[in-house]
């Protein structure tokens, strides 16, 4: 049976929502986005403020709900006798994700964290990004950029993937073709972490009433596997699904079976 075939056999129409990671935009999902929709599914992508082609500079946005806000006025406008939507974050999108099940539980079947940060309730939400950063040796990021706002905004920085750790951390296993596109499209983002040391808990009522399902990339040089199953442990999940030979950017380097993964979690779930 074809990966087309095993779309079709998807038992009812779903609305995907495709939440990219930092530096990238509704872009990266332009070959994830085409095989769900073959199937009779709804998917939307969207850019978060800052990001692919919403005009917003990083420097105006200072926090994660800014941030976050294209999602957030996604889901307030979903009629509320509207079917749920299954979200599907990447990479820094699972605090998009997660500032999202927070405010609009009821509104989500399913979250999807695709090899990304993925908070829990017991610590404040900047407890994972702390751990990563203790846990990624300096010389991973290569020649990322990292830059404060301004002379007057020092504790606020920008981050910026450069070529070298681009092609060698998060493109290793994709099309060059696409590692092309990345340079010509990615854009200077934030990792929120002043904001996030401030924020309050993810509470049980809201963020953590919502299904996760984890997709582990085996590859992933930035988010490695090991990190990735140290936050599966610390905030376990409905299920866990690995896809072996994806790198960081698993819509590109995996999208059939990304595509077949994200079909099989909505027959699932939602």
């Amino acid at each position: 049976m074809t990966f087309y075939q095993n779309m079709e056999n998807s038992k009812s129409q779903k609305h995907f929502v495709l939440v990219h990671g930092a530096c990238h935009g509704a872009w990266c999902w332009y070959k994830v986005k085409p095989l769900l929709e073959s199937s009779g599914h709804r998917v939307t992508a969207l850019n978060m403020a800052a990001s692919g082609i919403d005009m917003t500079a990083i420097q105006d946005v200072h926090t994660i709900e800014e941030y976050t806000k294209p999602l957030l006025e996604f889901l307030e406008k979903l009629p509320k006798n509207n079917e749920k939507v299954i979200v599907v974050g990447h990479s820094l999108g699972g605090f998009n994700l997660a500032v999202a099940m927070e405010k609009f539980p009821e509104k989500i079947d399913v979250a999807v964290f695709l090899t990304a940060f993925m908070p829990d309730i017991d610590h404040r939400p900047s407890f994972i990004l702390d751990q990563f950063d203790e846990r990624t040796p300096t010389e991973t990021w290569l020649d990322t950029q990292f830059a404060p706002y301004s002379s007057s905004l020092q504790h606020l920085t920008t981050i910026f993937f450069g070529p070298k750790v681009t092609a060698s951390k998060f493109y290793q296993l994709s099309p060059v073709e696409d590692r092309e596109l990345a340079k010509a499209l990615l854009r200077p983002s934030s990792f929120f972490v002043y904001d996030l040391s401030k924020a309050k808990n993810f509470s049980t009522k809201g963020y953590g009433s919502v299904k996760r399902v984890y997709i582990l990339c085996g590859e992933d040089k930035i988010i490695t596997e090991e990190f990735q199953r140290w936050m599966i442990e610390n905030h376990p999940v409905e299920e866990v699904i690995k896809i072996d030979d994806a790198d960081h950017m698993a819509m590109f380097s995996k999208p059939k079976e990304l595509g077949h993964r994200l079909l099989e979690i909505a027959d699932k779930y939602a």
